[in-house]
């Protein structure tokens, strides 16, 4: 008899039953140091007991209805959003991609508004905004869209980090309406832009007209130290998306709008049946009550430093090692060569880690480590990567 699931996944040989904290336990009973939190979803580690407490409660009470109808619990959390991230209106939906993909319709809205009859969105190379079709489209991997198409049309792709490639399609191309950016790429190598770039891209939409659409999907809900990775910089996007960390594990996706793009979607334009019910919208208020009563964002800025600073130490003599970057706990190690045989090593050492865009170790660790959990993760990673490139010689 074939496998019941379809083959979508390279899983790795390890099923888990319980987790607590930073630390998950196999099936055998074998405990594991997660520094990968679900791709940046269990910000706050696993069984959280302000998440179990909220969900328990509200499963008790009431799952779902459906947006015919008012949700308070999704009212609230809007409510606590927009401030934090300096928008107005929420919608929610169940996935980074979902979320995206409000955000791209948004923009298109937007350009027919203005008169634009073939609206078109510049994206960067390297990114990544998820995989249903329209998200593919703006997705800047080849493997990933490989027999998809065709594509949706409207995206115009331009290098990351490169303000003189915003200025040429604007030169080129008189129907841009909006940039799709990730402040952080993430599957793209934990790529951190230049000082400026993101002011530059503010600077040029509000030159244009265009909107500024900030995909935090994986850097977002305080990973790198600020609540949105763009805060750093102190830029505000007209859109922003979010998911992965926002209800600690509870499918949610939130697409974000200030100003006119607020205003843009209305009834009938876009919707999602089981977006933002009662069970998500209490998780991710859950959350967002917990990241601010226990300190984590600041935590995350402080340990992404000290974990920065501990592989740099360790693996100052490494040539094989051609930088570690990335902010808050949103990290990556770029090696000189492939490296997925990392993440195997590690696994039999029980550590959870990931390698991203071929050659970059990922580290994404829950925001509740611990200073002692830091160090046994800073120590391993950096004798892992030693031990892989030793023997790659």
């Amino acid at each position: 008899m074939a496998h019941p699931l379809m083959h979508t996944y390279g899983r790795l040989p390890v099923s888990f039953s319980q987790g607590h904290g930073a630390w998950l336990k196999d099936t055998d009973g074998q405990s594991y140091l997660d520094a990968l939190s679900g791709i940046a979803v269990c910000g706050l580690g696993h069984a959280h007991p302000s998440v179990t407490a909220a969900l328990q409660e509200q499963a008790a009470r009431l799952l779902h209805t459906s947006n015919l109808y008012g949700v308070p619990l999704q009212e609230e959390l809007a409510g606590a959003l927009c401030p934090r991230t300096g928008t107005d209106a929420a919608f929610f939906c169940n996935s980074g991609a979902e979320a995206n993909e409000a955000a791209i319709k948004l923009a298109r809205l937007h350009g027919h508004r203005r008169g634009v009859t073939t609206p078109r969105i510049l994206v960067m190379d390297n990114a990544f905004h998820g995989r249903t079709l329209a998200a593919l489209a703006a997705t800047g991997n080849a493997k990933a869209q490989e027999g998809f198409g065709p594509l949706p049309e409207g995206f115009e792709r331009i290098p990351f980090d490169d303000l003189a490639a915003v200025d040429r399609a604007a030169a080129d191309y008189d129907d841009i309406v909006a940039v799709l950016v990730e402040p952080i790429q993430g599957e793209g190598g934990i790529r951190v832009p230049a000082s400026g770039y993101l002011a530059g891209l503010r600077e040029r939409c509000d030159r244009n007209g265009w909107l500024l659409m900030l995909d935090e999907v994986q850097s977002g809900v305080g990973r790198t130290g600020r609540w949105l990775a763009s805060q750093h910089e102190g830029v505000s996007g007209d859109v922003v998306t979010l998911a992965k960390g926002l209800a600690n594990g509870v499918p949610i996706g939130a697409c974000l709008a200030r100003g006119e793009a607020a205003e843009i979607l209305g009834p009938g334009s876009h919707g999602s049946t089981f977006g933002g019910n009662q069970l998500a919208a209490c998780a991710a208020l859950a959350v967002l009550n917990t990241l601010d009563e226990e300190d984590l964002i600041q935590r995350a800025e402080h340990l992404g430093k000290r974990i920065q600073t501990g592989l740099r130490e360790r693996l100052a003599d490494e040539p094989g090692v051609l930088d570690i970057r990335g902010r808050g706990l949103m990290l990556g190690i770029e090696l000189d060569r492939p490296c997925s045989d990392v993440v195997t090593r590690a696994l039999d050492e029980h550590l959870l880690i990931n390698v991203t865009a071929q050659s970059v170790v990922r580290l994404l660790p829950p925001l509740i480590l611990t200073d002692d959990e830091a160090e046994q993760m800073t120590d391993q990673v950096a004798g892992l990567i030693r031990g892989f490139l030793r023997d790659a010689r």
